[in-house]
């Protein structure tokens, strides 16, 4: 109970003042423990000593945590929820990511390219990719000939984005035109109170951002859905049938304007609301970046408060742990601003949800340019061949997040190989489609060396297939970097109930990520 705050129904935390209660045996019942353990362990039979020598349990994360460990969780937990919080689209995420990276000490790679710096040990660089993509390291003892340690995770996710024309009036309504964006079951996205975000411009070409619903004291946004006194036809449809994409139009207003010589004047009233606050047109729109989100907080789920819900966790769950696991060997965190032997890089990206296309995606060439640049500024003379040398020897973990097995919907899930919200970070050698389509399938070398990695510094891990062979699938930004000859494994977090409006995360699953990813990039 120690993360219930003390309302009189639960008990503090074991604490008098700042001094810990000490918990410690004298010597004899010390000695009395230590015979008892030795007398247990001559009773075990040759075949249940052979289990724990042989066999692989997967065991709850929450049994090894201390109250140390756990305090540390629950902090690391709140930090978490308010930046998802504030980062709930790609720009946004980049954008606080970013703010960060300038607080360390990071310094603009074109302004190191343009004075044609040279980057030595312990120097820290950052590229921000159109504000929607951000790669940053920090430069090794190591020559980057020797490869670069590499977390990569993508900062975009399953959401509403508004058409290029989207306002109208129908039956007395105002409504917002939308076009969903990234796998969604649309059925989960009516009812839920939604905020937009985004950016805008103006008749005179400024840039304004967008951001409505997320203050407590602003309207928010709703896509309707059919009252079920009315909704016999509708029940007998298949599931992805129920709300048809084009039916996701978003409630945005319902006052007509004050001047009946007008048509459509309760469009009238939003356009002008939308003029007046950010000065734009009905043509702004064409070239807008506008979005819908859950509105809603993050917040900690069930009595324990062991889990936290919230919008977005696929994939900012790993990216924030990534993110900060890589800045940790420049500040504050895992490895104190150790200088890496190896040059440590981090990839955040956009447009996984959608494959990775375009020129923000881990499709196109940005994190291919970024290793050269690095190449170009740490050694003599810069070859092509150095590249290509560099990223054949560079290891990587694509910290995307897994499918957590439901006991709701158990028949979906391999149970030997599946992963458990609770149990550590999901290692999962394949991705793909029916018969690894489309995929990622890592090196059994390179995977045992993770493996030996996490079990050295006695982080927990697991397995982590993506549900029964038949079943589905997917895929992450892994193939992307493997086709430039990166050893990449996929590594990341259970979750329930993913792509939906309210996902699903363990504490101590995101707290074992941002472990694992230190260790790697330090080890591997």
């Amino acid at each position: 109970m120690w993360l219930f705050p003390n309302d009189g129904l639960f008990p503090k935390n074991r604490r008098v003042g700042n001094a810990s209660i000490d918990l410690k045996f004298p010597p004899i019942i010390s000695t009395l423990k230590y015979k008892w353990r030795f007398s247990l362990e001559e009773q075990k039979t040759e075949g249940q000593r052979l289990v724990e020598k042989l066999a692989f349990e997967i065991k709850p994360c929450w049994g090894t945590a201390g109250e140390e460990d756990r305090l540390a969780i629950a902090e690391f937990a709140e930090d978490y929820k308010k930046f998802i919080d504030k980062g709930k689209t790609e720009r946004e995420f980049n954008a606080e990511c970013l703010a960060i990276l300038k607080e360390d000490g990071f310094i603009d790679l074109e302004t190191v390219l343009s004075q044609g710096k040279k980057l030595k040990a312990g120097d820290k660089v950052y590229q921000d990719n159109r504000g929607k993509a951000l790669l940053f390291a920090v430069i090794g003892h190591a020559s980057i000939k020797e490869g670069v340690n590499i977390v990569g995770a993508h900062i975009d996710s399953p959401r509403i984005d508004m058409k290029t024309n989207p306002l109208y009036e129908d039956g007395g309504f105002a409504l917002f035109d939308t076009h969903y964006y990234g796998g969604i079951k649309h059925y989960q996205w009516t009812t839920v109170p939604l905020a937009m975000h985004g950016v805008v411009f103006n008749k005179n070409g400024e840039k304004r951002t967008v951001c409505i619903g997320e203050d407590a004291r602003d309207p928010v946004f709703v896509i309707t859905d059919l009252l079920p006194h009315l909704a016999r036809e509708q029940m007998q449809k298949k599931a992805d049938e129920f709300v048809g994409g084009e039916e996701l139009n978003v409630l945005a207003g319902s006052e007509p304007f004050k001047d009946e010589k007008v048509k459509e004047r309760v469009k009238l009233t939003i356009l002008n609301l939308l003029n007046q606050r950010y000065g734009i047109t009905e043509e702004s729109f064409a070239s807008a970046e506008l979005e819908f989100v859950p509105a809603h907080k993050a917040r900690d789920v069930g009595l324990d408060r062991s889990l936290i819900g919230a919008y977005g966790h696929d994939d900012r769950c790993c990216a924030y742990t990534a993110f900060h696991a890589a800045r940790s060997f420049a500040g504050k965190g895992e490895t104190q601003g150790t200088v890496p032997e190896k040059t440590v890089v981090c990839l955040l990206s956009d447009k996984e949800e959608i494959g990775s296309i375009g020129n923000t995606g881990a499709r196109s060439r940005l994190f291919e340019n970024f290793i050269a640049y690095l190449c170009s500024q740490t050694l003599e003379r810069y070859s092509d061949i150095d590249l290509r040398r560099t990223l054949n020897r560079s290891a990587m973990l694509s910290t995307d997040v897994n499918a957590a097995y439901d006991p709701n919907f158990s028949d979906v899930s391999d149970q030997k190989t599946a992963s458990y919200c609770g149990k550590g970070l999901a290692l999962s050698k394949y991705t793909g489609v029916r018969g690894k389509v489309g995929g990622s399938d890592a090196n059994a070398e390179f995977l045992q060396k993770v493996q030996r990695i996490l079990d050295t510094r006695n982080i927990r891990w697991q397995f982590g297939d993506l549900g029964k062979v038949d079943k589905g699938g997917g895929g992450t930004i892994a193939q992307y970097a493997a086709h430039l000859g990166v050893e990449v494994l996929d590594c990341g977090i259970p979750v329930l109930s993913m792509h939906s409006p309210f996902e699903v995360i363990s504490k101590i699953d995101l707290w074992t990520a941002y472990k694992g990813y230190a260790a790697f990039l330090k080890d591997a």
